[in-house]
């Protein structure tokens, strides 16, 4: 099968960019997410199909704008601009952008005027998602104006001679109705992609980067029995075999019985043989005192690696440190943008020191959690391990908010096993996403067999999302949630209220740190 091809979207630090790739995915089509500052030679090398500029929050005349260079729009690849990546080609382009006198966010309705490549198929009317505070009055000499608002002349033009287009408004939401047809016209009218890509040619392709990036060397696949480390580490013994060296880390942090049953699946699941670190001792002693949630993520980033260095001394050969980093940790981490903020360190993808002594290996960088799941599928991992609920590489550390003492891991252990137990038990474990208690740094006044208690706070969190980038809180039924605060209540000594988090992602996070 032949290389599949590429699509690169340039971030200018929207928090829709990663839905712009979930999009295009959705279509079949690989995507990669690069910064708008983006080398004309790196992108002339990669050869992409179509490019595609991200919104963003910054305006077009602020000091210090993102910009691109010129040369990018003579490269003769179809670009397509979404809101700010609009706005950018109106004016690098001589077109003409003012300041709105009013911002415009939220639904709008566009008035057609002509279909063009975008909109074929669609109505003359058609429901987007505003978000901008400039806007285009005048296109660049030689665009075509397919689309406008009552408020706003221009919300779409194009150029098919040049094969440049732009929607001021973003297509990639769910709020734009029809707005994943108009990505996929951009992707097969202009573009022409083939809409090939899948996870059988992901995975012969990853084999043979692999194995052309380690060679004879050895390799240590840090492995947590979770659904990434697990197909990362299939995927790695498929194209290393024996040189691969899995290593299981027990911090300590784990939920209740899952070091023995990580075990088990590891060995007679997926047939790898793991060397076991009992290392719960050394984690513990390291987080004494330590409450700043960043700091936690540093420290036990810092400490796996720790381990894997001492590990590695007893194999010959190993030059390689696999993991199972995601995407979504790759874009939460790093900002791809720059000067804009970081939500998270992921220990993953953060905290590792400038000397690593281990070159790095993540086959999954590029892919979403769903995908990942897929790939495991394509893989044949069992089905039960694949459907797992996702658990952070720090563990309970992150669920527990204050300092992470041997007493309160066991707590929470008490209480995450008796919440997963109960959505098992009542069908609802594979309904939601992610499901996971988390122990507040708070206590309440309770009263237990007449008597005054003044004990600690356990929050249940469970949410519903397809790619772990946006995520709305499930709506558990009420008595499913009351049998479960009852039994934490009365089983986990030290907790005398149970609450429920109703924040969906964004504003809030899945975990809570």
């Amino acid at each position: 099968m032949a290389k599949h091809q590429n699509l690169l979207i340039l971030d200018f630090g929207s928090q829709y960019t990663q839905l712009i790739a979930r999009r295009v995915r959705e279509n079949r089509v690989y995507c990669e997410i690069h910064p708008f500052n983006m080398a004309i030679d790196d992108i002339r090398r990669m050869k992409p199909i179509g490019i595609i500029l991200s919104g963003g929050p910054e305006s077009v005349f602020g000091e210090d704008s993102p910009q691109v260079e010129d040369a990018l729009f003579d490269l003769g690849i179809p670009i397509l601009g979404i809101c700010y990546g609009m706005q950018l080609i109106a004016l690098r382009l001589n077109g003409k952008v003012e300041r709105a006198e009013q911002a415009e966010y939220g639904r709008a309705e566009i008035e057609i005027s002509r279909s063009g490549k975008l909109f074929k198929g669609l109505s003359q009317r058609e429901t987007v998602w505003m978000s901008h505070g400039d806007h285009i009055v005048a296109a660049p000499e030689g665009f075509d104006v397919t689309a406008s608002t009552r408020n706003a002349p221009v919300v779409a033009f194009e150029h098919p001679g040049r094969k440049i287009y732009g929607l001021q408004f973003h297509a990639e939401v769910s709020h734009t109705l029809s707005g994943a047809r108009m990505i996929t016209n951009f992707l097969d009218t202009v573009c022409r992609a083939r809409m090939d890509w899948q996870m059988t040619s992901f995975i012969s392709e990853s084999v043979t980067r692999i194995r052309q990036q380690v060679g004879n060397a050895g390799v240590i696949c840090a492995i947590s029995g979770g659904v990434d480390s697990s197909v990362m580490a299939a995927l790695a013994r498929q194209a290393v075999g024996k040189q691969l060296h899995a290593v299981f880390v027990d911090n300590g942090l784990l939920r209740k019985g899952e070091a023995q049953q990580v075990m088990k699946d590891l060995r007679d699941g997926l047939g790898i043989q793991v060397t076991a670190i009992d290392a719960a001792k050394d984690f513990h002693a390291a987080l004494a005192g330590i409450r700043d949630p960043e700091l936690k993520r540093r420290i036990i980033g810092r400490m796996f690696i720790e381990v894997f260095e001492r590990a590695a001394k007893s194999l010959e050969g190993v030059r390689f440190l696999a993991q199972g980093t995601l995407y979504p940790d790759v874009i939460e981490s790093v900002s791809v943008k720059g000067p804009s903020a970081v939500i998270k360190t992921h220990h993953n993808v953060g905290g590792l020191p400038e000397k690593l002594g281990f070159e790095l290996l993540e086959p999954l960088r590029f892919l979403f959690k769903d995908e990942v799941r897929h790939l495991g599928r394509e893989l044949g991992l069992n089905e039960k391990l694949i459907r797992r609920h996702p658990f952070p590489g720090p563990g309970l550390a992150v669920r527990i908010l204050g300092e992470v003492t041997a007493e309160r891991v066991s707590t929470l252990q008490e209480a995450d096993a008796i919440f997963i137990e109960e959505l098992k038990e009542s069908g609802c474990y594979h309904e939601v996403s992610q499901a996971l208690a988390v122990l507040l740094p708070v206590n309440s006044v309770g009263v237990m067999g007449d008597e005054r208690t003044y004990e600690e706070v356990v929050a249940l969190r469970s949410v519903n999302t397809l790619d772990f980038m946006t995520a709305d809180w499930s709506h558990l039924p009420y008595d499913l949630l009351g049998r479960v605060a009852s039994r934490i209540v009365n089983e986990v000594r030290g907790v005398n209220r149970v609450v429920y988090d109703i924040t969906s992602k964004p504003p809030g996070t899945i975990e809570w740190e």
